[in-house]
């Protein structure tokens, strides 16, 4: 029919619903670099709650991004690490980053000053 939308709008819909979600393009830039501990993922996103990182890992993982590997040890070890299909977003992480250095303006963080 001439009102139905195209079909690739499912599959662009379901992908930015889930790349656009808050961390998951911070978590995917990490990751680029390189497989991480849980730990080392939150100390370099700061702010995030484990809560959340654990949410966004799982969300990654369900959808065959993220792989967890678990090193038996001693100690257990587990990191994350991006699949061949997490590996195929460097492109798209990369012109974000790109666009996002020419367009997006950053407003420096204000220091707030002590009143005593």
């Amino acid at each position: 029919m001439e009102n139905d939308p195209p079909s690739y709008c499912g599959h662009y819909e379901k992908a930015i619903g889930l790349l656009g979600k808050r961390w998951t393009g911070l978590i995917l830039h990490i990751l680029l670099e390189g497989p991480r501990r849980f730990s080392e993922l939150s100390v370099q996103l700061g702010a995030i709650s484990e809560r959340i990182l654990s949410e966004r890992l799982k969300e990654l993982e369900s959808e065959g991004i993220v792989e967890r590997h678990v090193d038996s040890g001693p100690p257990v070890r587990v990191e994350y690490r991006l699949t061949d299909k997490g590996q195929a977003l460097w492109k798209v992480v990369d012109e974000i980053r790109r666009w996002a250095r020419r367009w997006v303006d950053v407003k420096p963080a204000t220091r707030k000053r002590n009143s005593a």
